[in-house]
């Protein structure tokens, strides 16, 4: 992302979880820039507020608890980047967890605004059932994009055991916003 994000740039954190991402995707786009974070968890926002304001990059952050299958109602434009971690937030409740329909919701929303080299990460965890199947779904959505628009690349680790994750990179090599 270091070299796709600048700063000014429009940036959405789809699952902002503890707030990781967030905060590095606001330090990206420094104060000119702008992240929109979600996450259906209020203890997950707070989480992130709290990490934002120890970093000092809370002002360029818009905290959103809804579902990132909500994003189009936000009225997102011109996106250069976005990042999704799956699954169920770290130390909380594991039977709160993403769905494919809503992170298609989602993806469908930010490729329709994506600009030219603009990318998307979605690391995705197939160690459980309802991940990997997940995964599938996802996978099967974005390998129905045309490929003269977007290029799509799977990345996973061959020789580790016990299902490690997966990282989907999406980039806009044609058309966009």
């Amino acid at each position: 992302m270091h070299s796709v994000i600048s700063p000014g740039d429009f940036v959405i954190d789809a699952t902002c979880g503890n707030g990781q991402d967030t905060v590095f995707l606001a330090q990206l786009t420094g104060r000119q820039g702008k992240v929109m974070a979600f996450d259906i968890q209020a203890e997950a926002i707070e989480k992130t507020r709290q990490l934002l304001l120890k970093h000092q990059c809370l002002e360029q952050v818009i905290l959103i608890e809804d579902s990132h299958a909500n994003l189009g109602a936000y009225k997102p434009e011109k996106i250069k980047a976005a990042m999704f971690n799956l699954g169920y937030l770290p130390g909380g409740d594991h039977n709160i967890i993403t769905s494919s329909n809503d992170t298609i919701a989602a993806l469908k929303t930010i490729m329709d605004n994506l600009v030219l080299g603009g990318v998307v990460t979605i690391v995705g965890y197939p160690g459980y059932d309802a991940g990997q199947q997940e995964l599938n779904e996802i996978s099967k959505y974005l390998s129905g994009l045309t490929q003269k628009n977007f290029e799509i690349i799977n990345i996973k680790a061959i020789n580790q055991r016990n299902n490690p994750p997966q990282i989907l990179v999406c980039s806009r090599i044609n058309g966009g916003i």
